[in-house]
Formats: structure tokens, sequence, C-alpha cells
């Protein structure tokens, strides 16, 4: 018997082992699927330089219509510092994918449904992304002969060591998913996390981030005007069916027979009506409400003349 329950004790210990080992294997088989996806974008658009510095040019072109064709303002302000240098190259650098790995494991851990929410969104944007950067391959402002210095490769030994340039895709500008995943981050933790701290992080990181890609020269501002609204949407969309989905849990389809259903399926009995009086009842009822028991005037005989 102590051998039988043993046994059993270690068969259960391995399988609760087991499903907790599960779901982080399943999370890190869908990140790796997404590298895939991601490389394999970037071995399609290899051969479109033209193609993307043409669009690049348009990009730049629309901004200066618009009014806010910032990139070498903002480049200039921040040229005039080492510091600033220092500090958009490593905003860009360690504010990215460590910032939302760190954030991933947090939640995780601590609030699976806001991990989910996050794993979800940064999917589904990245998904959208990835056919912008095989559609419409755009090469960023440093690529550019526009003047601009690119701050991370000429000044940051880190970003090579992180981020291989044998692994980035060029002509990934538009949309800025570097600027839209860091606000999806945000925003979770900003919504899940009351802490005063975590949400000045969770405003000040993706702000950091958009004027980080500006400032380096990676990114022009309509990249991320578009990584943000990529993103925001995308976190819509997954809140939309995630609320579809409860909803439809919650309210089981109607399965004949069923004892839960039984006072939804049943009509409800009509409601009973008195009877009507009898000839006999109409008569005391009439005499009831005349004083003198006689008929009302308007029914009295008129005398013969």
């Amino acid at each position: 018997m102590s051998t039988h329950a043993t046994r059993s004790n270690g068969a259960a210990g391995r399988g609760g082992r087991w499903l907790r080992i599960a779901p982080v294997t399943r999370e890190l088989v869908l990140a790796g699927t997404a590298a895939v996806v991601y490389g394999g974008v970037r071995a399609a658009t290899e051969g479109s330089v033209q193609r993307a510095v043409g669009n690049g040019k348009e990009i730049l072109h629309l901004e200066r219509m618009l009014g806010i064709a910032w990139e070498a303002p903002v480049q200039s302000v921040t040229l005039t510092s080492d510091t600033l240098v220092t500090l958009a190259n490593w905003v860009y650098i360690w504010g990215h994918w460590p910032v939302i790995i760190a954030a991933a494991v947090v939640l995780y851990h601590h609030r699976r449904d806001s991990y989910v929410l996050l794993r979800n969104a940064v999917f589904l944007s990245g998904a959208v992304g990835f056919l912008f950067f095989a559609l419409l391959p755009v090469a960023p402002p440093r690529l550019l002969d526009a003047g601009l210095v690119d701050t991370v490769l000429e000044r940051s030994e880190s970003y090579r060591t992180l981020q291989p340039p044998a692994l980035t895709n060029e002509y990934a500008a538009f949309p800025s998913l570097h600027f839209g995943w860091n606000l999806l981050v945000g925003v979770v933790l900003f919504v899940t996390f009351g802490h005063l701290a975590v949400r000045i992080f969770a405003v000040a990181m993706p702000a950091a981030m958009g004027l980080a890609v500006v400032a380096s020269a990676n990114h022009y501002v309509l990249d991320v005007v578009g990584g943000g609204a990529l993103a925001v949407g995308a976190l819509l969309v997954v809140v939309a069916l995630g609320t579809w989905r409860t909803s439809m849990v919650a309210t089981p389809p109607v399965e004949m027979g069923a004892p839960s259903l039984t006072i939804a399926l049943v009509p409800e009995p009509p409601k009973r009506r008195r009877p009507a009086p009898l000839p006999a009842e109409r008569s005391a009822s009439r005499r009831a409400r005349t004083p003198s028991g006689r008929p009302p005037e308007r029914l009295r005989a008129s005398p013969p003349r």
C-alpha cells in the first residue's frame, strides 16, 4: 500500500510539474514562431532597397506637407549633448525588448489575464505590422540622403550585441512596432497596477521611446503615429473579442429538455380573468348603485299621454 501510494504521489507530482511547464513551453513556441515569421519577412524584403527608399521619401514628403517633419529638428537638439545622445540610444536599446520581456514575466506570474491581453495584442499588431513590412517596405530616415545620423549604430555597441544587424529588418520603418509595443506595455501596466511608480513608468516609457526612435533617425514621425494607432486598434480588438467570448461562455446554447432552461422554454400561464356576472347579479348591481333602488332616469319609462 505504501509503495503504491508513493508511486501515485510521484506521478501526481510529475503531472503537476508538467502542467506548470506546459504553458511556459507554449508561450516560448509562440514567440519562436513569431521570430521565424519575422525572419521570413526580412528575407522577402532584402531585395527591395530602391522601393523602400522611395517609400521613405514619400513619407517624408507627406510629413512636410502636414508640417510634422520633425526628424531633423529633434535630432539636431539631441546632437548638442552627448548625454542626450546616450540617453536616446539607451532608451531605444534597453527600453524595448528588455522592458517587454520583464513586463511579460511579471504579468505572467502575477496577473495572467493581463499577460494574455498583452500577448494577444502584441501578436495581432505584429501580424498586421509584418504585412506592412512585406507589402510596403520603408527605409528609415537614417538610410535616406536627409542629413540625419544613425546615433544607435555610430555611438553604441550595445545594440549590436542585443540585436545583431543580421537579425534586423532594415526596411521595416512603418509602422513603428518599436513604439507601438512599448505603448501596449504602458497601457496594460497602467490599467493593471495602481501603484504610482508603476503608472508613472507606464506613461513615461512610451513617451520616451517615441522621442528616441525619432531622435536616433530610426523612424519617421508618421511611423510613430502609425505604430501607436496599430497598437491601440489591436488592443481594442482583443478586448472586444474577449468580451464577446466571455458573453458566449456565460450564455450557454439552448438545449431542449435542459432543466436549467425549463423556465425560459415553458410559457407563462395566462392571467385568470374574472367571470362575467350573471343577469341577476347585474340587476342587483344596478339597484345597489341607485339610492331608491329604482332604475336610473334614462331607463325609466315615460308616462302615457
